[in-house]
Protein backbone atom coordinates (compact mmCIF):
# COMPACT_ATOMS: atom_id res chain seq x y z
CA UNK A 1 0.00 0.00 0.00
CA UNK A 2 1.31 3.44 -0.41
CA UNK A 3 1.62 5.15 2.30
CA UNK A 4 -0.51 8.18 1.02
CA UNK A 5 -3.48 6.17 0.56
CA UNK A 6 -2.71 4.46 4.40
CA UNK A 7 -2.76 8.19 5.66
CA UNK A 8 -6.19 8.32 4.26
CA UNK A 9 -7.44 5.66 5.29
CA UNK A 10 -6.36 7.04 8.94
CA UNK A 11 -8.15 10.07 8.56
CA UNK A 12 -11.57 8.70 7.43
CA UNK A 13 -11.11 6.13 10.38
CA UNK A 14 -11.06 9.10 13.22
CA UNK A 15 -13.55 10.83 11.87
CA UNK A 16 -15.82 7.17 11.51
CA UNK A 17 -14.81 6.22 14.86
CA UNK A 18 -15.22 10.25 16.38
CA UNK A 19 -19.17 10.04 14.66
CA UNK A 20 -19.58 7.65 17.29
CA UNK A 21 -18.62 9.48 20.14
CA UNK A 22 -15.96 7.65 21.25
CA UNK A 23 -12.46 9.45 21.85
CA UNK A 24 -9.23 8.11 21.56
CA UNK A 25 -6.45 8.34 23.36
CA UNK A 26 -3.96 10.78 23.31
CA UNK A 27 -1.11 8.51 21.57
CA UNK A 28 -3.71 7.89 18.34
CA UNK A 29 -2.77 11.43 17.76
CA UNK A 30 0.89 11.48 17.82
CA UNK A 31 2.47 12.64 14.61
CA UNK A 32 6.12 10.17 14.15
CA UNK A 33 7.98 12.53 15.46
CA UNK A 34 6.05 13.50 18.81
CA UNK A 35 6.07 9.16 19.62
CA UNK A 36 9.44 9.31 18.96
CA UNK A 37 10.22 11.87 21.29
CA UNK A 38 7.50 10.64 23.90
CA UNK A 39 7.41 8.81 26.89
CA UNK A 40 4.95 6.66 25.90
CA UNK A 41 7.19 5.08 23.32
CA UNK A 42 8.61 1.84 25.39
CA UNK A 43 4.81 0.91 26.25
CA UNK A 44 3.28 1.02 22.80
CA UNK A 45 6.37 -0.59 20.85
CA UNK A 46 6.44 -3.61 23.51
CA UNK A 47 2.69 -4.45 23.77
CA UNK A 48 1.82 -2.98 20.27
CA UNK A 49 -0.67 -0.74 20.66
CA UNK A 50 -1.87 2.36 18.75
CA UNK A 51 -3.14 1.70 14.49
CA UNK A 52 -3.09 -0.75 12.32
CA UNK A 53 -4.11 -1.07 8.52
CA UNK A 54 -3.61 -4.30 6.45
CA UNK A 55 -4.57 -5.26 3.12
CA UNK A 56 -2.77 -8.65 3.97
CA UNK A 57 -0.15 -7.90 1.21
CA UNK A 58 -3.16 -8.08 -1.58
CA UNK A 59 -3.29 -4.54 -2.57
CA UNK A 60 -6.92 -4.35 -2.75
CA UNK A 61 -7.98 -2.92 0.64
CA UNK A 62 -11.40 -1.81 -0.41
CA UNK A 63 -12.08 -5.56 -0.93
CA UNK A 64 -9.96 -7.37 1.66
CA UNK A 65 -8.58 -4.95 4.53
CA UNK A 66 -9.10 -3.57 7.75
CA UNK A 67 -8.20 -0.62 10.08
CA UNK A 68 -7.42 -1.25 14.06
CA UNK A 69 -6.31 0.54 16.61
CA UNK A 70 -5.26 -1.50 19.93
CA UNK A 71 -6.04 0.65 22.84
CA UNK A 72 -4.49 -1.73 25.28
CA UNK A 73 -2.70 -5.15 25.69
CA UNK A 74 -0.70 -7.39 28.08
CA UNK A 75 2.08 -9.44 27.15
CA UNK A 76 2.67 -12.88 26.79
CA UNK A 77 4.63 -13.20 29.42
CA UNK A 78 1.56 -12.22 31.79
CA UNK A 79 0.25 -15.13 30.12
CA UNK A 80 3.04 -17.67 30.76
CA UNK A 81 2.50 -16.61 34.28
CA UNK A 82 -0.81 -16.44 34.60
CA UNK A 83 -1.46 -13.27 36.05
CA UNK A 84 -0.89 -9.77 35.33
CA UNK A 85 -2.29 -7.59 32.52
CA UNK A 86 -4.30 -10.75 30.73
CA UNK A 87 -6.43 -8.98 28.19
CA UNK A 88 -6.46 -6.52 24.96
CA UNK A 89 -8.81 -3.98 23.88
CA UNK A 90 -9.07 -3.02 20.11
CA UNK A 91 -10.93 -1.36 17.49
CA UNK A 92 -11.83 -2.12 13.84
CA UNK A 93 -13.35 -0.90 11.16
CA UNK A 94 -14.96 -3.24 8.78
CA UNK A 95 -16.11 -1.48 5.31
CA UNK A 96 -19.25 -2.53 3.84
CA UNK A 97 -18.32 -5.64 1.88
CA UNK A 98 -14.37 -5.65 3.05
CA UNK A 99 -13.39 -9.07 3.86
CA UNK A 100 -11.48 -9.63 6.78
CA UNK A 101 -10.59 -12.97 5.34
CA UNK A 102 -10.89 -16.72 6.75
CA UNK A 103 -9.00 -17.19 10.07
CA UNK A 104 -8.16 -18.79 13.63
CA UNK A 105 -6.33 -18.01 16.50
CA UNK A 106 -3.59 -20.85 18.48
CA UNK A 107 -4.34 -18.34 21.88
CA UNK A 108 -6.44 -15.63 21.76
CA UNK A 109 -10.27 -15.80 22.98
CA UNK A 110 -12.40 -12.64 21.72
CA UNK A 111 -15.05 -11.11 22.19
CA UNK A 112 -16.46 -9.43 18.88
CA UNK A 113 -18.87 -6.60 19.33
CA UNK A 114 -20.83 -4.54 16.62
CA UNK A 115 -20.27 -1.10 18.30
CA UNK A 116 -22.78 0.92 15.27
CA UNK A 117 -22.87 1.38 11.93
CA UNK A 118 -24.36 -1.68 9.58
CA UNK A 119 -24.50 -5.29 10.28
CA UNK A 120 -21.38 -6.85 11.41
CA UNK A 121 -21.65 -10.58 9.43
CA UNK A 122 -19.64 -13.38 10.72
CA UNK A 123 -19.10 -16.49 8.33
CA UNK A 124 -17.79 -19.43 11.17
CA UNK A 125 -16.18 -22.61 10.68
CA UNK A 126 -15.81 -25.31 14.07
CA UNK A 127 -11.63 -26.69 13.91
CA UNK A 128 -10.91 -29.77 12.88
CA UNK A 129 -8.67 -32.33 15.43
CA UNK A 130 -5.54 -31.25 13.01
CA UNK A 131 -7.06 -27.44 13.56
CA UNK A 132 -7.79 -27.04 9.77
CA UNK A 133 -11.35 -26.05 8.79
CA UNK A 134 -14.21 -28.90 10.35
CA UNK A 135 -16.20 -28.33 6.58
CA UNK A 136 -19.05 -30.64 8.40
CA UNK A 137 -19.40 -30.10 11.76
CA UNK A 138 -22.13 -27.37 13.60
CA UNK A 139 -20.38 -24.43 15.08
CA UNK A 140 -21.83 -23.15 18.61
CA UNK A 141 -20.76 -20.02 20.00
CA UNK A 142 -22.00 -17.30 22.33
CA UNK A 143 -23.99 -14.61 21.57
CA UNK A 144 -24.92 -12.22 24.67
CA UNK A 145 -25.68 -14.47 27.16
CA UNK A 146 -26.91 -17.60 24.98
CA UNK A 147 -25.82 -20.55 22.57
CA UNK A 148 -26.38 -19.81 19.24
CA UNK A 149 -25.37 -23.16 16.78
CA UNK A 150 -25.62 -22.67 13.12
CA UNK A 151 -23.88 -25.27 10.46
CA UNK A 152 -20.42 -25.30 9.21
CA UNK A 153 -19.81 -22.00 7.18
CA UNK A 154 -22.87 -20.44 8.72
CA UNK A 155 -23.64 -16.41 8.66
CA UNK A 156 -23.69 -14.83 12.12
CA UNK A 157 -25.31 -11.26 11.46
CA UNK A 158 -24.84 -8.62 14.12
CA UNK A 159 -26.87 -5.53 14.91
CA UNK A 160 -25.72 -3.00 16.68
CA UNK A 161 -25.12 -3.46 20.76
CA UNK A 162 -24.76 -7.32 19.69
CA UNK A 163 -21.27 -9.55 20.59
CA UNK A 164 -20.34 -12.62 20.22
CA UNK A 165 -17.28 -14.81 21.76
CA UNK A 166 -15.12 -16.63 19.55
CA UNK A 167 -12.90 -18.89 21.54
CA UNK A 168 -9.14 -19.97 20.54
CA UNK A 169 -9.51 -22.52 17.29
CA UNK A 170 -13.07 -20.98 15.67
CA UNK A 171 -12.35 -20.31 12.19
CA UNK A 172 -14.15 -16.68 11.15
CA UNK A 173 -14.11 -14.11 8.32
CA UNK A 174 -16.48 -10.91 8.56
CA UNK A 175 -17.58 -8.10 6.40
CA UNK A 176 -19.73 -5.20 6.78
CA UNK A 177 -22.95 -5.44 5.68
CA UNK A 178 -25.55 -2.06 4.62
CA UNK A 179 -22.53 0.00 5.55
CA UNK A 180 -19.49 0.01 7.85
CA UNK A 181 -19.10 -0.75 10.52
CA UNK A 182 -17.39 0.39 13.97
CA UNK A 183 -16.36 -3.28 15.76
CA UNK A 184 -15.14 -3.11 19.49
CA UNK A 185 -12.71 -5.95 20.34
CA UNK A 186 -12.12 -7.31 24.09
CA UNK A 187 -9.99 -10.37 24.16
CA UNK A 188 -7.16 -12.57 25.84
CA UNK A 189 -3.53 -10.96 25.31
CA UNK A 190 -3.11 -10.32 21.28
CA UNK A 191 -0.15 -10.87 19.42
CA UNK A 192 -0.65 -10.45 15.64
CA UNK A 193 2.79 -11.57 14.60
CA UNK A 194 2.14 -15.48 15.79
CA UNK A 195 -1.59 -15.66 16.82
CA UNK A 196 -3.00 -15.62 12.99
CA UNK A 197 -3.45 -18.66 10.88
CA UNK A 198 -4.90 -17.75 7.77
CA UNK A 199 -7.03 -19.96 4.95
CA UNK A 200 -5.40 -18.01 2.28
CA UNK A 201 -1.91 -17.80 1.49
CA UNK A 202 -1.46 -14.17 2.81
CA UNK A 203 0.23 -11.88 4.92
CA UNK A 204 -0.97 -9.94 8.09
CA UNK A 205 0.59 -7.09 7.06
CA UNK A 206 0.24 -4.50 4.50
CA UNK A 207 3.38 -4.05 1.89
CA UNK A 208 4.20 -0.24 2.35
CA UNK A 209 5.37 1.96 0.02
CA UNK A 210 7.31 5.29 1.17
CA UNK A 211 5.62 7.99 -1.11
CA UNK A 212 5.15 10.59 1.48
CA UNK A 213 5.89 10.88 5.07
CA UNK A 214 3.57 9.21 7.34
CA UNK A 215 0.69 10.83 9.33
CA UNK A 216 0.80 8.24 12.28
CA UNK A 217 2.98 5.33 12.41
CA UNK A 218 1.71 2.12 12.34
CA UNK A 219 2.67 -0.82 14.86
CA UNK A 220 4.53 -2.57 12.01
CA UNK A 221 6.37 0.61 11.47
CA UNK A 222 7.68 1.20 14.71
CA UNK A 223 10.62 -1.58 14.61
CA UNK A 224 11.91 0.21 11.93
CA UNK A 225 11.19 4.16 12.90
CA UNK A 226 10.84 4.00 16.42
CA UNK A 227 14.15 1.66 16.99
Amino acid sequence: MKRARINEILLEGKAFIRSFGFELPPFAHFSPSELKASDHKTMLMERAMGWDITDYGKEKFDDMGLLLFTLRNGLLSDLDKGRGMLYAEKLLISRKNQLSPMHRHFLKAEDIINRGGGTLVLELFAGAQDGSIDRQADICVPVDGRLVTLPAGGLLKLEPGESVTLLPGVWHAFWGEGSDVLIGEVSTVNDDKTDNDFEMDIGRFANVEEDVDPLHLLVSDYDTHLA
